[in-house]
C-alpha cells in the first residue's frame, strides 16, 4: 500500500464560512501607518491557512492579526504560537505575510480556472478487500517471525500505560482484533486541523490503511485473526487523513498536539505531508509548512511523546534526493513542474529532529526496492514487505493485518515498517515506564540488530545496482542502526 499522498477538495464548515469584514489595526504584515484592513471580500473560496506567529504570541493578538487580514481562527496552539485561519479573501495571505502563512488548499486550485485541481489522489488505493473468517492467520505473519514478536510475548505483550497514537486514516472501532485496544476516550479527528473528538470523526471512511497499521501495532493475541506487535498497550486513533487520502500540514500540527496533550507515549506516521513531497526549508510557502510541523513535533517530544515515521516509498536517498516531479501533489497534472530539490528540502515528518525514521526490508531481510534510505536519514528498519523477496508461503511477500469490516489484507510498503517499529517502542516502554522520548529512541537504536550493506543490491537482476548502501555494519544508509528487535526489547 502507498505511503499517503493524498489530495482534498476545497471544504470549509459552514460555521467558518461566516467571515466578516473586520477594522483592526493594521498588522506587522502591513507596511508602517497603512490603514485597517476594512475592504475584505468574500468571493470564495474559503481557504484554509496556516499562520506561524512569533513564540509567545498571545491567542487575543493572534486572533487580531488574523481578523485584521481578513480572517477568522478556527484554532490557535499557544504551546507553539501557531494557527489554523480560515478567509474566503484571496489577499489573506499577502495581507498577513507570506512568509508566515501558507494554504495547502490554495495549492489544489487549478491556475487555469481555480477549482479544485483533484477529488482524489491518481493512486489512491482501493479499500482493501476483507478476507473471509477469523482463523487464526498468525502463520502468515511471517514479519513477526522476523522480528521475534512471538518470543517477545511469552516475557510482554505491553502494558496498558503505554499509548499508541495511530496518525492516519481512521480506526475500525469494530474490529474484533482492535476492540480491546482502541481507547475511544483519546481518539479524534483532525481533518480540518481542528480536533474533533466525536466517533464520526476519527473513525475510517475511504480508506483502511489506519485499520491495517493499528493491528501491526495491537491486534489482540487471542488465537484468532492476527496478532500485533505489543498486543497489552492501547491504541487511539487519531485521524490525520481525510476522505480524498490527503494529509494537509495542518491535520498532522493538529495530530502532533492532540497526543501531546493526551499523554501519549508514541505516535505512529505513516505518510508524509502533503502537498510536498520534499518540503524545502527555504521556499515561500514551505517554509511555514515546515516550521509549524517542526514545532508541533519539537512540542509533542517535549511532552515526551516518541515520533516514529516511514522515510517513503520513493525510492529516494533522502540525503541527496536531486528531483521532485510529483509536487504539489494535489495539483492539476498541467501545474506540476519538475524541480530541483537538495538536502534542505524534507520528508516530513521523517526527517525531522527528534523523529525515528524507519526504512522497511522484505523477507529475506534486505531493503525493499521501493523503500527511500540515506545514511543519517534512517535510524531503524522493519518489515514492510516486498513483493521481489516473497516468502514459501505463497502470499507474495507483503504485511498481513487487519482491515475495515472484520477482514484481514496484505499491504506493502514503509507504511507497513513503521508501525513495527511503534511496537518495539511500545514494548520498550512497557519496561522502562520513566523512559523519555530521548530515552526510548536510543534503546530502539541499541536494541536493533545491525544489517550490514548487501554486498550485491541487484532486485531486478539487470547487473546494475538499484541503489547505494553507504556506512558500515553498526549504521549505514540502508538501515540505520538494524532491524529493530521485539525480544531483545523485552530484555532491556
Amino acid at each position: 500500500m502507498p505511503l499517503h499522498r493524498r489530495v482534498q477538495a476545497v471544504a470549509v464548515s459552514a460555521a467558518l464560512l461566516a467571515t466578516g469584514c473586520f477594522s483592526a489595526t493594521a498588522t506587522a504584515a502591513e507596511p508602517a501607518g497603512a490603514a485597517p484592513a476594512v475592504d475584505c471580500v468574500q468571493p470564495g473560496p474559503t481557504l484554509r491557512y496556516l499562520v506561524v506567529f512569533d513564540p509567545g504570541t498571545s491567542a487575543p493578538l493572534a486572533d487580531a492579526q488574523i481578523a485584521a487580514a481578513c480572517g477568522t481562527t478556527a484554532h490557535y496552539y499557544p504551546q507553539i504560537a501557531v494557527a489554523v485561519a480560515v478567509s474566503p479573501d484571496p489577499r489573506f495571505g499577502r495581507r498577513i505575510g507570506a512568509h508566515r502563512a501558507y494554504s495547502a488548499q490554495a495549492d489544489g486550485l487549478s491556475k487555469r480556472n481555480g477549482a479544485p485541481a483533484r477529488q482524489t489522489k491518481k493512486d489512491e488505493v482501493t479499500p482493501a478487500r476483507p478476507a473471509e473468517g477469523a482463523a487464526d492467520r498468525t502463520a502468515e505473519q511471517w514479519d513477526m517471525d522476523l522480528i521475534r514478536a512471538a518470543e517477545a510475548h511469552a516475557i510482554s505483550t505491553g502494558s496498558r500505560d503505554v499509548v499508541v497514537g495511530v496518525l492516519d486514516s481512521g480506526i475500525d472501532p469494530t474490529h474484533p482484533d482492535l476492540v480491546g485496544a482502541l481507547d475511544p476516550a483519546l481518539s479524534a479527528g483532525c481533518t480540518t486541523g481542528v480536533a474533533d473528538p466525536s466517533p464520526a470523526a476519527w473513525a475510517p471512511t475511504t480508506s483502511g490503511h489506519g485499520t491495517h497499521v493499528a493491528g501491526t501495532i495491537a491486534a489482540a493475541d487471542d488465537g484468532r485473526g492476527t496478532t500485533g506487535v505489543a498486543p497489552g498497550v492501547r491504541i487511539a486513533s487519531v485521524k490525520v487523513v481525510d476522505d480524498a487520502g490527503f494529509i494537509y500540514p495542518e491535520y498532522a500540527v493538529c495530530g502532533f498536539m492532540w497526543a501531546a496533550e493526551r499523554g501519549m507515549t508514541i505516535t505512529n506516521n505513516s505518510y508524509f505531508i502533503d502537498p510536498w513531497v520534499f518540503t524545502c526549508q527555504d521556499q515561500q510557502g514551505q517554509s511555514v509548512v515546515y516550521e509549524a510541523v517542526r514545532r508541533a513535533v519539537e512540542h509533542a517530544s517535549g511532552r515526551g511523546v516518541l515520533t516514529v515515521a516511514a522515510t517513503g516509498n520513493a525510492a529516494a536517498d533522502l540525503t541527496k534526493p536531486g528531483r521532485d516531479a510529483m509536487s504539489p501533489t494535489n495539483a492539476a497534472p498541467e501545474d506540476v513542474k519538475p524541480r530541483p530539490v537538495d538536502n534542505t528540502c524534507l520528508v516530513l515528518p521523517a526527517q525531522l529532529r527528534n523523529v525515528v525514521a524507519v526504512s522497511s526490508v522484505g523477507a529475506d531481510r534486505v531493503k525493499a526496492g521501493y523503500s527511500s534510505y540515506g545514511l543519517g536519514a534512517v535510524d531503524v528498519a522493519a518489515p514492510g514487505g516486498d513483493r521481489r523477496q516473497a516468502p514459501d508461503d505463497g502470499q507474495g511477500g507483503c504485511v498481513l493485518s487487519t482491515v475495515p469490516s472484520a477482514g484481514y489484507d496484505y499491504s506493502c510498503g514503509t507504511s507497513m515498517a513503521a508501525p513495527h517499529v511503534s511496537g518495539v517502542a511500545a514494548l520498550l516502554a512497557s519496561t522502562h515506564p520513566g523512559a523519555s522520548a530521548t530515552d526510548l529512541s536510543k534503546m530502539l537504536n541499541g536494541q536493533a540488530e545491525t544489517l550490514p550493506c548487501p554486498a550485491d543490491y541487484d532486485l531486478n537482476g539487470t547487473g546494475a545496482q538499484d541503489a547505494f548502501c553507504t556506512g558500515h555494519s553498526e549504521y549505514n544508509g540502508f538501515y540505520g542502526h538494524g532491524l529493530v528487535d521485539a525480544l531483545a526489547a523485552v530484555r532491556e
